[in-house]
């Protein structure tokens, strides 16, 4: 854990904290089952522990940490039935925009598409995972707003976010990656020929992954779950 960090610009500190404590936990940097502390964050931050303790509460709304009265605060470890449960919501949310995508779709939206397609081939090649993660999460993005359902979205990102970490770990793997985006050319493919059935089976492959990912590191990583 990083020993300090500066609190500037506009934003609260508590945002501020919540933004870092947030990335640290969807990075990995502070692990699965970690236990935190509001004075050692606080003194990390070089802030007071109320606004460490508003950014507690918000992450914990997210289900990312546990507040456990009279015992150590802790960062949330995976839960299948949760995990199973936002991928079948965000599966749903997910087909029903494509449906209205292949409704709207023209040619300058395949043109919009095609540029975040090409950054994350630049940001594989690149070995940046990071930078892939937030193509990834632009990518869903985009169809959304140029559907016209920019609020879908939204549903989509609270899900999503729920399995970040895991996320995390299987980018980590650039073959992951290249499946991820050869999926995301199929839907994109699909879109441009305003194809129900093709972009509904696309997305559906492109949400399973997730199921060999969690298989493998649940094999690997036990204590990372409940």
């Amino acid at each position: 854990m990083q020993s300090s960090t500066a609190i500037t610009g506009s934003k609260s500190t508590a945002d501020v904290v919540f933004e870092k404590l947030y990335e640290d936990i969807a990075t990995l940097a502070i692990l699965p089952g970690s236990k935190i502390s509001e004075a050692e964050i606080a003194t990390r931050f070089g802030v007071s522990r109320q606004p460490v303790r508003d950014a507690f509460r918000r992450l914990h709304n997210q289900d990312l940490i546990e507040i456990r009265p009279q015992r150590a605060t802790v960062v949330r470890r995976f839960s299948l039935p949760e995990i199973e449960n936002v991928r079948f919501i965000r599966l749903a949310v997910e087909l029903e925009v494509l449906e209205r995508a292949c409704q709207v779709w023209d040619q300058t939206h395949t043109e919009a598409i095609a540029k975040n397609l090409t950054a994350q081939a630049d940001a594989i090649a690149a070995g940046d995972g990071g930078l892939f993660h937030d193509l990834d999460y632009e990518f869903h993005k985009m169809i959304c707003e140029l559907s016209g359902l920019p609020k879908a979205f939204e549903a989509i990102m609270t899900c999503k976010r729920k399995v970040d970490r895991l996320c995390v770990l299987s980018l980590a793997d650039s073959e992951n990656a290249a499946d991820i985006l050869d999926d995301h050319r199929s839907i994109a493919d699909a879109l441009s020929q305003r194809d129900v059935d093709a972009t509904r089976a696309a997305m559906r492959l492109h949400v399973s992954r997730l199921d060999t990912t969690i298989a493998d590191i649940h094999e690997t990583h036990t204590e990372y779950f409940q």
